[in-house]
């Protein structure tokens, strides 16, 4: 599985994240539903079950993923300023760019 975390998404996650008491949670990004050949994501703090995969990033954010979820491997996670504040997730290798 790969998961690829934007310098801009990484420098508001590390925020949330050093925020948090529990220091066991990590990220999770989910599938909130999936439709045709892509899916929508969410965010979450969690900690892994066995039916997770927890994925290093090059920006020392640990990643959970469901295992086996070929919708979540290749996603990439930014944080966009314009034309609103927040969070995208988009999966371009499965065809997902979030233009819909």
């Amino acid at each position: 599985m790969n998961v690829k975390i934007t310098r801009n998404a990484a420098k508001q996650l590390k925020t949330i994240i050093d925020q948090e008491e529990d220091k066991d949670l990590k990220l999770r990004i989910y599938i909130t539903h999936a439709h045709g050949d892509h899916a929508h994501y969410g965010l979450a703090l969690d900690k892994p079950t066995e039916e997770d995969e927890v994925i290093e990033t090059d920006k020392e954010i640990d990643v959970i993923v469901k295992k086996d979820e070929p919708l979540l491997d290749g996603i990439i996670l930014d944080y966009l300023y314009l034309p609103e504040e927040g969070f995208v997730i988009t999966n371009p290798s499965k065809g997902n760019t979030g233009d819909h």
